[in-house]
């Protein structure tokens, strides 16, 4: 992470990242979830912002959070088709971290206690790719869970990682893919650091994932790339709307863009984090302030512009 980011005071951090967070509370970020359904069709996933695991008692109450995250996404008075999905990260759940060299006692345990109440609710999860300790882990578990039968249980690679081209071929058939370039910083040896060719292999694995039969979730904010992909991957590969959806992040500016893709009939997620206290969500602040510097300028520009 970039020194300076580390330095600016955690007030400032939440300032200018508050947007981009739906609330200190899963009610907060429910009634997010509903505006945005209601105002602009759009669908959702849910991320509880909780990172930085010390105790057991914190892997404990996250796991209590995602539990009830399960039932508020249910018992909304949404339709099946529009409930948010929940994305969840593996180092929420345990104490002893894999990125710290830890082993991430009860971590899978507590991903498959979530997966099977959102199979009972009828609720999808997402398991979110953090930095390289963690993606072994995480395709393993993912392979785990879909043996079990949770077939509704998807994931995410990053195309940043030199690995992730052979990962593709260790997928589990059909499963739901989220794409992203990823955004922790890696060495290297293990990953791009050029973003055009981040963003040029998120179109080649978006290809190969369509082709084997996989539904393709597209994270990005880069409007070019999106076009590229709807307009040129996906009618080479010769699938339907109904294989395939744009993600972007909650509060980035991309209103009309968005709408857009909407008017073709493509469908539209956001991916919609929160947290039980502001505390918790500085880390994944300073990481996306460190990411995408410019939030700093469009919040500013935000402001101004309702004054």
């Amino acid at each position: 992470m970039n020194p300076l980011i580390r330095v600016i005071p955690a007030c400032l951090v939440r300032f200018f990242a508050k947007p981009y967070v739906a609330g200190d509370s899963l009610a907060q970020a429910m009634l997010v979830v509903r505006k945005l359904r209601a105002e602009r069709g759009l669908f959702s996933t849910l991320d509880l912002l909780a990172e930085g695991i010390r105790t057991d008692e914190e892997a404990r109450a996250n796991l209590d959070t995602y539990l009830q995250m399960v039932d508020a996404a249910a018992n909304s008075d949404l339709p099946v088709e529009a409930r948010p999905t929940l994305s969840l990260k593996p180092s929420s759940y345990t104490a002893k971290p894999l990125h710290l060299g830890g082993d991430a006692a009860g971590s899978l345990d507590a991903i498959r206690k979530i997966a099977e109440h959102g199979a009972a609710k009828g609720v999808a999860l997402t398991v979110d790719m953090e930095s390289r300790h963690w993606t072994d882990f995480t395709l393993d578990a993912l392979r785990t869970l879909h043996r079990e039968g949770h077939r509704h249980v998807g994931c995410v690679l990053q195309s940043r990682l030199h690995r992730t081209e052979k990962d593709l071929d260790a997928l589990p058939p059909g499963v739901r893919v989220r794409l992203v370039i990823g955004i922790y910083r890696e060495p290297a040896d293990v990953a791009l650091t050029d973003k055009p060719a981040m963003k040029d292999r998120l179109l080649a694995h978006a290809e190969t994932l369509l082709r084997r039969g996989h539904f393709v979730e597209f994270a990005t904010h880069d409007d070019t790339y999106v076009r590229r992909f709807v307009e040129q991957v996906v009618p080479r590969v010769g699938v339907g709307r109904d294989r395939f959806e744009i993600q972007m992040l909650y509060g980035v500016p991309r209103d009309r863009f968005l709408a857009d893709l909407q008017r073709q009939g493509i469908r539209a997620r956001l991916y919609v984090p929160f947290a039980l206290g502001w505390g918790m969500a500085i880390q994944y602040l300073r990481r996306r302030l460190d990411e995408y510097p410019a939030m700093v300028w469009l919040v500013t520009k935000n402001l101004l512009s309702r004054r």
